[in-house]
């Protein structure tokens, strides 16, 4: 009977420790759990993509003077036609052709030695009291167009119409990506597919896997011309290349499991 007993407290004592055991494993075990689940890792990830404009606008100004303010304008009226008269020959509709209001300005004769004149154009009457001698007029033109290699052309051919005289100033030309909002959710996504790669390259080395997204930061994108790497905080947006680069940037931090 007595050894009975102390069979028994023998197996009481033998069942406690292993749950002892075993409730130290399990404590352990959760512990390490969760001490490594507050342990991050944060990367950068990014994607570039190449894109070429979808919009191309031009500019440009003409003018005439003469020292009297109807043969300015009259001579003005015959630039304009000379100019319309040209963009529709290269391909482009009175609709699409943008004539901005006539600027006038007052040119007045400074008091220089005799023999020379010096026109102030500003506008407004010289400060050395010279009188009014003419008026010079002038207009500026814009077309747009999605064939942007026309108007690239464009640019460096309109001033041709020198040749007619027309005094013509052609500004260069501006090239853009109208589809940029689709494209940057796109780009965010290609940029994010690179963080976590990188996760899982470091947390792999070191015998670890990458859990959940614990903070993610997007930034700026930077649309470069080709081969470019321009970067800006306030981010980058080229408007003078037919040929572009857009770059996407992501800081994400990984939970280690």
């Amino acid at each position: 009977m007595e050894n009975s007993s102390k069979n028994s407290y023998y197996a009481i004592a033998v069942i406690l420790a292993l749950g002892f055991i075993i409730g130290a494993f399990i404590i352990s075990n959760t512990w390490r759990k969760v001490s490594r689940g507050s342990v991050t890792i944060t990367v950068t990830g990014s994607a570039s993509k190449d894109i070429k404009a979808d919009l191309g606008i031009w500019e440009g100004s003409f003018s005439n003077e003469s020292a009297v303010l109807t043969d300015a304008f009259a001579k003005l009226k015959e630039s304009n036609k000379k100019v319309k008269e040209y963009l529709n020959s290269k391909g482009y509709a009175d609709d699409k052709i943008k004539f901005s209001a006539i600027s006038t300005t007052t040119l007045y004769e400074s008091k220089q030695p005799v023999g020379s004149l010096d026109y102030n154009y500003s506008g407004k009457k010289s400060s050395t009291g010279g009188k009014a001698v003419g008026y010079r007029l002038s207009q500026e033109v814009s077309v747009e167009s999605p064939d942007v290699d026309k108007i690239d052309l464009l640019s460096r051919e309109v001033t041709e119409l020198i040749n007619q005289g027309v005094e013509m100033n052609s500004n260069p030309p501006r090239f853009l990506y109208t589809k940029i909002g689709d494209l940057k959710i796109e780009m965010i996504g290609l940029a994010t597919q690179d963080a976590k790669n990188r996760a899982e390259q470091i947390a792999k080395s070191t015998g670890n896997k990458v859990g959940e997204v614990r903070m993610s930061k997007t930034g700026v994108m930077q649309i470069n011309a080709k081969n470019e790497s321009q970067v800006s905080d306030y981010g980058m947006n080229d408007n003078s290349s037919l040929e572009k680069t857009i770059t996407s940037v992501v800081n994400i931090s990984f939970s280690i499991e």
